[in-house]
């Protein structure tokens, strides 16, 4: 990046830090976009910028999320089994998680605290997830040549492998701190979701 754009860059993560900070401290709802944008040392001009809401500040990491998964899920193989196909776009995500920054990681973190304090951004987020999961059915439909509309597998192959990832993300102790520590989890549950694919149900392996 050019010297502007690191600018902005600077700028705008001083504003997801600092907003993550006083919503952790003081509440979500109690928050003002003033504050966050004085405790950035930005004004609140500034922070319309970079971010359309408070809401767009928390949530907006799962533009990218989408992204990743569905660019993934286009290049696989076309021979590959659309369950596997998925879950290699779903590890993709964890990749791109794990190897932030640092940064990103703690600020990953804070986000999930955030959420799981915060019912209405949780429900937020699982409306945002529920679009990635349409267009992920879409593409596996495309994969196959079938029609999502009848087609039934489509919707089970991508309700099964999210399942997976959110059970993944969901059973971590709350005080977990350590970005391996939650992608070794959600691994683990993709991995486990694969056995149960197996034939035979091989749970143990």
């Amino acid at each position: 990046m050019g010297l502007r754009e690191r600018k902005k860059e600077k700028t705008r993560l001083a504003l997801m830090d600092a907003a993550l900070d006083l919503f952790l401290e003081q509440g979500y709802e109690t928050t003002t976009i003033e504050q966050i944008a004085g405790s950035a040392d930005v004004s609140s001009r500034t922070f319309f910028r970079y971010f359309t809401s408070k809401e767009h500040l928390v949530l907006g990491h799962h533009d990218e999320i989408q992204a990743i998964l569905l660019d993934t899920l286009r290049l696989r193989p076309p021979e590959e089994p659309p369950f596997q196909a998925v879950c290699a776009a779903l590890r993709a995500v964890l990749r791109e998680v794990e190897q932030s920054t640092p940064e990103d990681r703690e600020r990953f973190l804070k986000g999930r605290r955030l959420m799981e304090d915060n019912p209405m951004l949780m429900g937020k987020a699982i409306g945002r997830m529920a679009e990635t999961e349409r267009l992920a059915v879409d593409e596996v439909a495309r994969r196959q040549g079938s029609d999502p509309r009848v087609d039934q597998l489509p919707h089970l192959v991508v309700a099964f492998a999210m399942s997976a990832m959110r059970i993944g993300y969901e059973c971590e102790h709350r005080d977990v701190a350590d970005m391996r520590e939650l992608t070794e989890r959600v691994e683990s549950a993709i991995a486990l979701a694969e056995r149960c694919l197996r034939p035979g149900w091989d749970l143990t392996g």
